[in-house]
């Protein structure tokens, strides 16, 4: 007999336009984000962690986060979206803002991110200037001292080097889907090891998660990205009572999801296909899990 399996989803993009029927600037569908949180609390969520991933965002971020004492955010800069510091009025006072929203509102915002570093799309900012800003949230957060939530694409190394700067921070490397011995380095530093349907692509990501250390290990869903696809490597073990029906955006049903656009009960999933690869229970890996996520943003 299965367990009654607790879920905390540490990343979800809640903010994200999709949840008000707008698709690429086309309205599609009435607002449901009500409906998809009620979808979450019944499928075994216990708490969402909404995503804050520039100053605006991290403002509506906290708004949402308010409105349910299940939901919490975080503060912080996207990585692609750090030219926002250098096109705003001054570096500093946008800085100072992610850190005014952060220190007011402690207990709500679990932590500072998403930031980091993400080298496969510098075409929306170039390496450099992330690295400045990513140093200068890093700067911030010594007197804040909240967990990091961040952002690693095809960047470990230079990610790995900055955080060994600052070795008394913690937190989790979101979206995992590096190497083994990229996740051993944020390990050895600290970190734990964030994972969703972008880190169970492909075979290789598996052999990954199959080594990783149970107890530095949370799941998330990167909700509305990062769904788990049919021809994701993973997408094998997903079971067939945690599949709920989809629909295009155009033909919109209150009790269907969305083809494409993922939402945190999907995060059952990912659990699966991490019990899966790992031939383990998934009662006593999700309870794990839970209380992994536990000690590093709700102690």
């Amino acid at each position: 007999m299965m367990g009654v399996r607790r879920f905390i989803d540490i990343g979800a993009n809640l903010t994200d336009c999709m949840y008000q029927g707008i698709y690429n600037g086309s309205k599609k569908h009435k607002p449901d984000l009500r409906g998809v949180l009620n979808r979450s609390w019944e499928g075994g969520l216990e708490r969402i962690i909404v995503t804050g991933g520039s100053l605006e965002e991290s403002l509506t971020a906290l708004e949402l986060a308010r409105s349910d004492d299940r939901l919490y955010a975080t503060v912080g800069c996207h990585p692609t979206r750090c030219n926002e510091f250098e096109e705003s009025h001054s570096p500093e006072e946008y800085l100072e803002k992610l850190g005014n929203i952060a220190r007011a509102n402690l207990g709500k915002v679990v932590a500072w991110g998403e930031c980091g570093l993400d080298y496969d799309r510098l075409k929306f900012c170039p390496k450099e200037v992330q690295k400045k800003y990513f140093e200068l949230q890093l700067t911030l957060n010594q007197s804040l001292n909240l967990p990091l939530f961040l952002h690693c694409r095809n960047a470990a190394t230079d990610l790995q080097a900055i955080l060994s700067k600052y070795d008394h921070f913690r937190g989790v490397v979101h979206s995992f889907d590096g190497t083994i011995e990229e996740a051993q380095k944020f390990i050895d530093l600290g970190y734990y090891i964030g994972l969703n349907g972008c880190s169970l692509k492909t075979e290789e990501n598996l052999k990954t998660v199959k080594e990783l250390p149970i107890d530095k290990i949370m799941i998330e869903t990167d909700a509305p990205w990062c769904d788990i696809r049919p021809t994701h490597a993973g997408y094998k073990y997903v079971s067939q009572e945690n599949s709920i029906p989809s629909v295009k955006k155009e033909k919109w049903a209150a009790e269907c999801l969305v083809k494409g656009r993922n939402e945190p009960v999907n995060i059952r999933q990912v659990l699966d296909i991490i019990a899966g690869v790992r031939n383990e229970p998934a009662d006593s890996l999700c309870e794990q899990i839970f209380q992994n996520t536990k000690s590093l943003f709700f102690q």
